[in-house]
């Protein structure tokens, strides 16, 4: 039965006595969050009321007047266990002591997804804590935490990658994790020293989950012949980051300066099988992507580079129904939006989202795209291509059908599908990747309107 409760001596086989002291261990995590944070930064503690939570913030609240940070907290119901409601008010009751501001966030988590339970769990609670409004979300990882995590990946094979672990800090996603280096051993004696009450998970002991099974099965054996194996597993991971930089870099130097929207084949095609790989998991994963398994992106590679140029190429990257397609030499993602109607008005909005989730961007400019002040435009029409529409963005040709000039633009055909067309009152006025009806375009010494349609996932 799971309990708040007062932390009691580490039974756990083969813990080794640590000397770390509570002002040791919080002078390392001020040099962590020093070498990071900027002033008046917001944190949100990803706060379960675990041990490990329960001493990050502990330290956080300790430290935030001497760096000068702004703390709250997040406690994410699952409802998976009958001890959850009792979890809440534990964190709730705690953060009120320090004087923290914490959010019960209540998530419903699908046991039929077919990602399994923990993983389920695990992506409902970043998809809450990374909707809230703060600069980083503190997650209260730590060294066995990694050494676990190397352990699994390389159980199911992962790459140089997968087996880099966590990163301390995470900018893209806004995760920092500050007790990295910091093991399980030395956050229970802190705990013991300033008398913590933290919760257990009981699901922490079922080994049914690969990695429960990983912490009480495996690891233990390992420690009785290698007792330093969680801190040399840790470190492992932290040299495999180091070569996943490396290889990232080198993707980079073979992409050259190409947009990461598309990928051009030739590029690919060039290159060695092993370079090849990489290059396309540096591409799915700068758009967003997670990285395929071996055979997958095989099968990418082999049908981007040797399916005849007439072939509708369209493998499923993920199940978020999410394709790698082909088009006039390049590789190109399409994301299954929904297909709705566009029906919006701008009147001077800096962006407008679209039904698909995509983007309209505005942005003035002086002597490229629309006249809209010597006009007198305050309102643009957006709507679908509706078929047979004729456009004129080059003074010196003719009137031509705008399937002719998609075409010429290389649009792939699934983007013209849901291409927003932007009309002055009844007169098409500008097509985003094609340019603007050549009597409305601004001149060279005024202010103009620039128009980008940016395709963003769902």
């Amino acid at each position: 039965m799971a309990s708040s409760k007062k932390p009691a001596p580490n039974k756990h086989k083969n813990s080794t006595p640590v000397a770390t002291t509570s002002s040791q261990l919080q002078t390392r995590l001020a040099s962590c969050l020093a070498s990071v944070l900027r002033p008046s930064q917001k944190l949100l503690l990803a706060f379960s009321g675990g041990l490990d939570s329960r001493v990050l913030l502990e330290l956080l609240a300790v430290l935030r007047p001497d760096i000068g940070f702004e703390l709250s907290a997040m406690h994410v119901h699952h409802g998976l266990s009958p001890n959850a409601d009792d979890w809440a008010k534990f964190c709730s009751d705690t953060c009120a002591a320090l004087n923290i501001p914490i959010q019960i966030a209540y998530v419903n988590v699908s046991k039929r997804s077919g990602l399994g339970v923990e993983a389920a769990a695990r992506d409902a609670r970043y998809q809450a804590l990374l909707s809230a409004d703060a600069d980083y979300v503190v997650l209260a990882h730590h060294q066995d935490d990694q050494a676990e995590t190397l352990l699994l990946q390389l159980l199911r094979g992962a790459g140089a990658k997968g087996l880099s672990g966590m990163a301390i800090q995470d900018a893209q996603r806004r995760l920092l994790r500050p007790l990295l280096d910091v093991s399980r051993a030395e956050l229970l004696a802190f705990a013991q020293q300033q008398y913590l009450q933290w919760i257990t998970d009981e699901s922490n002991e079922d080994v049914s989950y690969d990695r429960n099974y990983c912490r009480h099965e495996i690891l233990p054996v390992m420690e009785k012949r290698f007792p330093v194996a969680k801190q040399t597993l840790a470190r492992s991971a932290s040299h495999l980051a180091e070569a996943a930089a490396l290889l990232d870099e080198l993707a980079q130097i073979d992409a050259g300066q190409i947009d990461t929207g598309q990928l051009d084949l030739s590029v690919l095609a060039s290159l060695s099988e092993p370079r090849a790989k990489n290059l396309l998991r540096w591409w799915l994963a700068a758009n967003g992507q997670s990285l395929p398994s071996t055979v997958r992106l095989q099968e990418m590679l082999r049908q981007l580079l040797t399916a005849k140029a007439e072939a509708g190429v369209k493998i499923s990257v993920n199940n978020e129904g999410v394709y790698l397609r082909r088009y006039q030499g390049f590789a190109y993602l399409e994301f299954n939006h929904n297909s709705l109607p566009i029906a919006l008005v701008w009147q001077g909005e800096p962006e407008l989202r679209l039904p698909d989730n995509s983007r309209l961007i505005f942005e003035q400019k002086i002597g490229c795209g629309l006249a809209f002040k010597r006009l007198g435009i305050t309102k643009l029409r957006i709507a679908h291509r509706a078929g047979g529409e004729r456009f004129k963005p080059d003074l010196a040709k003719p009137t031509r059908t705008l399937k002719h000039l998609l075409q010429e633009a290389n649009m792939p055909p699934w983007q013209r599908e849901r291409l927003p067309l932007i009309y002055c009152d009844d007169s098409l006025a500008l097509v985003p990747g094609v340019g603007v009806a050549c009597h409305l375009q601004a001149r060279e010494d005024e202010a103009g309107l620039m128009i980008l349609w940016e395709q963003t996932r769902p």
